[in-house]
């Protein structure tokens, strides 16, 4: 069984790192773990692994984030995954730092990743991961916020984060949508 997990970010170096790619980090740490290397392919970068009998492919999409809905329908199509087993990760200012929402469908809530997968898919039930970014910025400061470094305190605990968030993507695969839920979205 096959699942598709796409990490949202922007490609390039002057976003690596910054709060709107923790898609991106979240599938790099993943593929760290499970000794696997990006390749450049269509529509992003993608990494492939086996965790007990289930395939992950992991995409990294090259589209920018307002773009993202064309490398997730793109590969849902090229590998066949329903939208079931499909899981995207994104950043949330709603959520404090830190905090992982699994959800099975959903607004976009202002997110342009989101929004565009939703208009590409023609509707909203996707299963996506949701990680925390905080909205510690002023009034008309939210895009420079959340295209901004993580600040030194947040770097303290954001590897454990990240790692929780990579092992809920591992309950999705192996336990479903609602089991990673109520495995997750507490811690």
């Amino acid at each position: 069984m096959k699942y598709l997990i796409t990490g949202l970010g922007n490609p390039g170096a002057e976003y690596a790192g910054t709060r709107h790619n923790i898609g991106f980090q979240v599938l790099d740490a993943l593929a760290a773990v499970k000794e696997t290397a990006f390749e450049t392919a269509r529509y992003g970068d993608k990494a492939e692994f086996r965790h007990k009998g289930r395939t992950f492919i992991l995409i990294k999409p090259s589209t920018f984030m307002n773009l993202s809905g064309k490398a997730v329908r793109y590969w849902m199509d090229q590998e066949n995954i329903p939208v079931e087993r499909t899981l995207v990760i994104a950043d949330d200012l709603a959520l404090p730092f830190g905090a992982i929402r699994i959800k099975p469908s959903g607004g976009a809530g202002g997110h342009n990743g989101l929004s565009h997968i939703i208009e590409t898919l023609g509707n909203d039930v996707y299963p996506r991961l949701r990680f925390g970014i905080g909205n510690d910025f002023a009034r008309g400061r939210q895009s420079e916020y959340v295209l901004g470094a993580w600040s030194e305190e947040e770097q303290k605990t954001l590897p454990e984060r990240i790692e929780l968030a990579s092992k809920a993507v591992l309950q999705f695969g192996m336990l479903g949508v609602d089991q990673a839920m109520n495995g997750f979205n507490k811690r």
